[in-house]
């Protein structure tokens, strides 16, 4: 596989491999994640997933492995419903620039399909608003996607009620795989919260529900992460990696020749 971390290219390198190329972005956020998780834990995980799914792709793809180039993670999100705690947000409107100004220097080095993959929640609408935005004002195919939601269908996927869920069992488990010291153990059981925040569990299906001081009310986490451990969070780590992998590999045969 053609694969480059666009830090280390020449800028000549850079163009030539660019029309043929996906260019794959990955971003993440800096906020608080509770009592024993990092800042970067979102950043840290969408680069773990990241990593090993081309890791995959050059294990098992071999010769027909798309040509893809990765690029820097932006390390910064839109947290501000961090702030109470710790995080180092940009605003809605920011990041969407931030993300349109990337896109749109891939455009002018010639790069023609773009992958963003992101490991924040609250990048989530942001992300897919820049990508619309990016396709409609230059020729251009991308895609976006964050990282729990591609998998395998391999793996159950552990408990899908608390996931992805933020400093929770889903995203402790990820840490203890990819990082386990910077997890600060034994992590404590989390109480109950009554009633349980609308944003988790919104009062009719279908909604979308934010309530000031939630997150502060609860916490800064959505479950209970007592009980995650590094090998649920290695299956959990594999199965969105491999997900990820045939995502790019089904990315690149729909796109491989631009109408």
């Amino acid at each position: 596989m053609s694969d480059r971390n666009l830090t280390e290219t020449t800028w000549r390198d850079v163009r030539e491999s660019a029309p043929g190329s996906i260019a794959l972005l990955p971003i993440g956020s800096q906020e608080q994640h509770a009592e024993h998780l990092p800042m970067g834990t979102d950043t840290l995980l969408a680069d773990a997933v990241v990593d090993r799914a081309l890791a995959l792709l050059d294990e098992e793809a071999a010769d027909g492995a798309p040509s893809l180039v990765r690029l820097p993670t932006l390390p910064y999100g839109h947290s501000p419903h961090h702030l109470f705690a710790a995080a180092l947000t940009l605003s809605a409107d920011t990041l969407g620039a931030v993300l349109g100004d990337v896109l749109d220097s891939l455009a002018a080095c010639g790069y023609r399909r773009v992958l963003v993959v992101n490991g924040h929640g609250g990048n989530d609408e942001i992300m897919k608003l820049a990508v619309k935005r990016f396709a409609l004002r230059a020729e251009v195919t991308a895609a976006a996607c964050s990282y729990w939601t591609v998998t395998s269908g391999e793996e159950d996927g552990g408990r899908p009620d608390v996931t992805p869920g933020h400093a929770g069992w889903f995203e402790t488990s990820l840490m203890l795989a990819a990082h386990p010291g910077l997890v600060r153990t034994p992590v404590p059981a989390r109480q109950p919260v009554d009633p349980p925040p609308l944003f988790d569990r919104p009062p009719y299906p279908g909604l979308t529900v934010e309530r000031h001081g939630e997150w502060e009310r609860v916490g800064g986490s959505t479950d209970d992460a007592s009980t995650a451990d590094a090998a649920h969070g290695r299956r959990l780590l594999d199965d969105r990696a491999r997900g990820l992998a045939r995502a790019v590999l089904a990315f690149d045969a729909a796109t491989r020749r631009q109408p």
